[in-house]
């Protein structure tokens, strides 16, 4: 088949102007992480069939193709059009054509939601301790609370001594709970950085009386500071919002530009069939298999910020957040607007019919394939966990050099 070209300074005008463009790295993703453009969005080639539909609702969504030389592009359109995609374009001259017109590539995966921390940081001054202040803080028995923003499943693998597990849009909502001592400090970690700076500012944005930092480079750091770890904690934080929680977060989405709606402006937006809608419940996995709107999508609000590239390729869509507490879905809302999303909250709609079950689940990649992140497991070298971070220090004047990601740090 004949797939019709566009070159990179349409792709790049495009994404200047916020027009609705799905930019495809479809090479396999350990390859992708190599280096890429700032808004591409990883879709291997061989896993269309078992991605296209859950992260391209929209059949005429303008998509363009890219790979490495590799000969994917074809395979792909292919297997696009197979399924009804009817606007497929591939990038022209590639990777190395991106290349040639002077344009960033960004290493690792979730680059953007990653600059995007590292400019909060630097904008916002988060605060943060180096492991080793962390540490005798636990060993001097002081006033701390540390709290775990990542997956349950990764701080199950491993996490600071003490920590509890209390997934990043949860903290506003659970903090006052885990730490209802206004004298206590609160200490946020991740693996890395970013989670934990957004945790961080979160809890900040919301008017939290307590001191807040956020652990330095997370367990990356504590394990490069020879600190140890705990395996196998189960601890987890108990609902409890920190006072005025709710509506100071109602009150960053809004000064974030986010617009609450309700069901009849939610039916307008799905009568847009021009428009690429997402629809994301950002409660916890067990809230939602108990029972969710339909047409939602689960993504719990802490990876929704992180993996937003994964889970809305369309870079310029509209997103609609739910939430039956409100604040999580207020808290995401306000780091997605700030990142140049279009971003609603749906108001109400759970004293009626709701559908019961678990999220659909996309099947992994073969580990052959996927990208092994620097902060993952407990076998990674310390070369490669400080090579990461000294990639991420670098994110901010690489966000200047390129110049696209209009993002706002309010």
């Amino acid at each position: 088949m004949t797939i019709p070209s566009v070159s990179p300074s349409q792709v790049r005008t495009a994404l200047l102007l916020r027009q609705e463009t799905a930019l495809l790295d479809v090479r396999h993703e350990a390859v992708f992480a190599t280096g890429h453009p700032l808004f591409a969005a990883n879709m291997a080639a061989d896993r269309i069939a078992l991605e296209a539909e859950t992260r391209l609702p929209r059949k005429d969504v303008a998509i363009v193709l890219y790979d490495n030389g590799e000969g994917l592009v074809a395979t792909a359109a292919e297997r696009l059009a197979v399924l009804g995609y009817s606007n497929v374009r591939q990038l022209g001259g590639g990777l190395q054509g991106w290349k040639a017109a002077g344009y960033e590539l960004f290493e690792d995966v979730n680059s953007y939601a990653k600059a995007f921390g590292e400019l909060v940081e630097t904008r916002r001054h988060t605060p943060s301790l180096a492991a080793e202040e962390v540490n005798a803080l636990i060993a001097s028995g002081a006033n701390i609370q540390i709290l775990d923003v990542r997956r349950f499943d990764e701080y199950a693998t491993m996490n600071i001594p003490g920590s509890i597990s209390v997934p990043g849009a949860e903290l506003v909502l659970r903090a006052g709970r885990a730490a209802p001592d206004p004298e206590t400090t609160i200490i946020v970690n991740c693996a890395g950085r970013t989670r934990s700076i957004i945790g961080t500012q979160s809890l900040i944005n919301a008017g939290i009386t307590n001191k807040v930092r956020a652990l330095r480079n997370g367990t990356i750091g504590w394990t490069l500071a020879k600190q140890t770890l705990e395996h196998g904690a189960g601890r987890r934080g108990e609902i409890g919002a920190i006072a005025g929680g709710e509506a100071n977060a109602r009150d960053v989405a809004y000064r974030a530009g986010v617009r609450q709606i309700g069901p009849a402006e939610m039916a307008a937006l799905q009568a847009h069939t021009d428009r690429t809608l997402y629809r994301f419940d950002v409660r916890s996995e067990e809230e939602y298999t108990a029972g969710h709107l339909a047409g939602f999508r689960h993504y719990a609000g802490g990876q929704l910020v992180q993996e937003i590239d994964m889970a809305a390729p369309v870079r310029g869509a509209r997103i609609v957040l739910t939430d039956n507490r409100g604040v999580r879905a207020d808290m995401t809302a306000s780091w997605l607007a700030q990142m140049g999303w279009e971003v609603y909250v749906l108001e109400g709609g759970y004293d009626g019919a709701l559908e019961i079950g678990p999220p659909k689940v996309i099947p992994k990649p073969d580990p052959s394939h996927r990208y092994r992140r620097p902060y993952e497991g407990t076998d990674v070298k310390e070369s490669a966990m400080q090579a990461y971070l000294d990639w991420e220090y670098g994110l901010v004047d690489q966000l200047r050099r390129d110049g696209t990601h209009g993002f706002l740090v309010i």
